[in-house]
């Protein structure tokens, strides 16, 4: 082989000779035995490629197996490929639509068929299997979009013509699957082989597809009761179609119609009616003689905060009396901070928290005493304390905002009678088509780099670098908890991510190519492509989304 080629493998930490033209799984066969597991993708230059990537220059690569994130977005992408590809075989009328991730796995609506059931499910994943074993290739294309949008007309893809048709651009990359052809955003693995492990149930009117288990990517995911969470998805979707803004190619096109305006004024309005339910049903419950304490939790970048202070004016029109405690401000001294598996401050975990003063303050203004508030500088690491006093009154009700408010250790001194439990979250539910949802991490993901840019001084890398452990600390410290609320409330907005594209691509721009966060940063800006810029000037002061771009008139 010729020396003047070389990869460098992060895997190996050593220099590979290949010639040009070879793939990247040409490569990594004859790495089998030096590699210690069957990669799925490949980093090349820290960007993620699926692994019939062309070699003609030197490269650092990394070869990535299915638990990474981009190894586990790859599968679940060919999965997806996979089970419409099984729909059309065995029931070539019905129309695919898979809507969002839930219970560990991804809700799938097949309509056109009547109803899915056992014998639907049973099909379907016989002719998954029938598929994989068969090792078909997924092959990577790339066309004039013209001739891409004949293509998915022949096959009903009406969805993806309208999204390609909004975007403008001359070429368009898709992949075929033996005879069908579809698009992702993200690439897939090499050959239907590789995706041996899955499962397919029924789940309420459609059906649950679910990946492997991240922790055990030997077996299939194992789905978890989210009944709650998917009650909250289904009526938002429904809003979806109310609105005739289902996925990206809708939204693109009123944007084009210069709709945005009445699309941010009914999103809008969605939130402000579901905030006066919730705090209708705060109000009765108080009068009854519960819900002292309303507990508002959440993951991050979720809107908590402004979602309590909205709920504060409700209930001030309920005539009620709202006192508002952050839970962050309850923070131990920085020193005392435990750390995480990567010996960062874990500012997730519920031990970041002095529960010691936080409940002796809790218990005090239920008597009816008068407490001083901390307020924690984030800047010193160290809480202060600053004259805040508080008492609760006639008609007072305790609003109190933070990561770990339906924790039942929180607050295991106050009765469960006595307390209002919230769950908030960013649950996207437009999809970019019917075969590409948008993941509610990503929309939190962005939130959060837009707002840590402008209000912390923090880059973009350093946002990313640090998004890993606090999704662990999420799934350690608040989904296991979220079924526990008594209400839910979906911070998404149908407008959000056009709102934030502008804004999010510059910050996103800055980040460097020659540091691991950059192929986050530009999945990022690929998947933000997608949306026709909104303008900002039409979301009221009052918005949600005002808490991560500025313009608030909410004091935080």
């Amino acid at each position: 082989m010729s020396d003047s080629l070389k990869i460098y493998c992060k895997n190996l930490e050593e220099y590979i000779d290949f010639t040009g033209g070879e793939t990247l799984l040409d490569i990594a066969g004859r790495l089998t035995d030096r590699l210690a597991f069957t990669p799925v993708c490949a980093r090349v230059n820290y960007k993620t490629e699926d692994l019939r990537f062309p070699l003609f220059t030197p490269k650092q690569v990394e070869y990535l197996p299915v638990q990474s994130a981009s190894g586990m977005r790859t599968y679940v992408r060919s999965l997806c490929m996979l089970l419409y590809k099984a729909v059309c075989e065995c029931y070539p009328v019905a129309t695919l639509r898979i809507e969002h991730s839930i219970s560990h796995g991804y809700f799938c609506h097949l309509s056109g068929i009547g109803e899915v059931d056992s014998a639907v499910v049973e099909t379907l994943r016989g002719k998954m299997r029938e598929l994989v074993d068969r090792d078909i290739p997924f092959e990577r294309k790339e066309r004039l979009t013209k001739d891409v949008v004949k293509i998915f007309s022949r096959q009903g893809l009406d969805d993806k013509v309208q999204l390609l048709d909004s975007l403008h651009e001359l070429y368009t990359t898709y992949y075929r699957l033996d005879g069908i052809c579809d698009s992702f955003y993200g690439q897939l693995v090499p050959s239907t082989g590789y995706l041996k492990v899955f499962d397919l149930q029924t789940y309420h009117d459609g059906l649950l597809l679910l990946p492997p288990d991240a922790a055990n990517p030997a077996v299939p995911a194992t789905p978890v009761c989210q009944e709650k969470m998917f009650a909250t998805f289904n009526d938002y979707v429904e809003f979806n179609k109310i609105v005739g803004i289902s996925n990206v190619g809708e939204l693109n096109k009123a944007v084009e119609q210069d709709d945005s305006a009445m699309v941010i004024n009914v999103s809008e309005a969605l939130h402000n009616k579901r905030i006066a339910t919730i705090s209708d049903e705060i109000t009765r419950r108080y009068k009854e003689g519960g819900a002292k304490v309303v507990l508002i939790a959440g993951p991050s970048s979720s809107g908590k905060t402004t979602f309590t202070k909205r709920l504060g004016i409700q209930l001030i029109t309920n005539l009620m009396q709202p006192q508002l405690i952050s839970l962050d401000d309850y923070f131990v001294d920085r020193h005392h901070t435990p750390r995480d598996a990567d010996g960062d401050y874990d500012y997730e975990s519920l031990y970041a928290l002095d529960l010691e003063l936080f409940n002796s303050h809790l218990n005090a203004l239920l008597r009816g005493e008068e407490v001083e508030l901390p307020k924690y500088n984030f800047s010193t690491g160290s809480r202060e304390f600053k004259g805040n006093k508080i008492k609760l009154g006639p008609n007072s009700i305790l609003l109190i905002e933070g990561i770990h408010g339906l924790n039942p250790e929180l607050t295991k001194s106050v009765e469960r009678s006595m307390k209002y439990l919230i769950y908030v979250s960013a649950l996207t539910t437009i999809s970019i088509d019917n075969h590409n949802w948008v993941p509610t991490t990503d929309n939190r993901l962005l939130r959060r780099i837009i707002r840590d840019h402008k209000y912390r001084g923090t880059s973009a890398t350093e946002t990313i670098r640090r998004w890993p452990s606090v999704r662990r600390g999420e799934e350690k410290w608040i989904f296991p908890y979220q079924e526990n609320a008594d209400s839910m409330f979906n911070s998404s907005l149908l407008f959000e991510l056009g709102v934030l594209k502008d804004r999010g691509d510059e910050i996103l721009r800055q980040v460097p190519k020659d540091i691991p966060e950059f192929g986050e940063a530009s999945r990022l800006r690929k998947f933000l492509s997608y949306f026709a810029p909104i303008s900002e000037r039409y979301v009221p002061s009052t918005s949600l989304l005002r808490e991560f771009l500025g313009g608030s008139s909410f004091n935080y």
